[in-house]
């Protein structure tokens, strides 16, 4: 059944920078366009919050890519990349997006999630259980089947690359 989508309800959208990126990078060799996500992601409906979870670098060459999503009226959490000793590297936001999005949650008719990392199956469970629309954007032939299947409505990425990649 196609979920409906109002004029009147209120979105906050998610954005999972990392999972994005990494996907549009291995699928197409190619850069997410925030804007048209985040229009898609909308469609029409009223923004209260976009939020991206990026990570932060020592050489600090993503500065610029920060600004660009704030120009966009996305807000950007930041988190530095943790090295550890061996080399090893971790930057995850999973418990961050969800912490956030359940914090937002009642303040909104509509959860849209971008990324396609099926850790987020209980959150997406969670607020449909709440009552809110819990939808995901991502790239479906990198995202996992189960958060597809969790989610209320899922906007495949790979759908439209001309209008949501920058080929480089």
């Amino acid at each position: 059944m196609p979920v409906i989508k109002q004029k009147n309800q209120r979105v906050a959208v998610f954005m999972d920078v990392q999972n994005l990126y990494y996907s549009a990078k291995h699928l197409y060799h190619a850069r997410v366009n925030f804007k048209e996500v985040v229009k898609a992601a909308l469609a029409g409906r009223q923004l209260v919050r976009a939020i991206a979870y990026v990570i932060r670098t020592e050489s600090g060459e993503e500065k610029g890519f920060f600004d660009a999503l704030t120009k966009l009226g996305i807000e950007t959490r930041e988190k530095d990349l943790q090295i550890f000793y061996g080399g090893a590297k971790k930057a995850d936001w999973d418990v961050g997006i969800a912490v956030d999005a359940m914090r937002i949650a009642p303040s909104v008719d509509a959860v849209v999630l971008c990324s396609g990392d099926g850790d987020y199956v209980p959150l997406i469970e969670q607020l449909k259980s709440m009552g809110k629309q819990a939808e995901v954007t991502a790239f479906s032939r990198s995202a996992s089947a189960k958060l597809r299947e969790a989610a209320d409505d899922f906007i495949d990425l790979c759908a439209d690359q001309e209008k949501y990649l920058l080929k480089r």
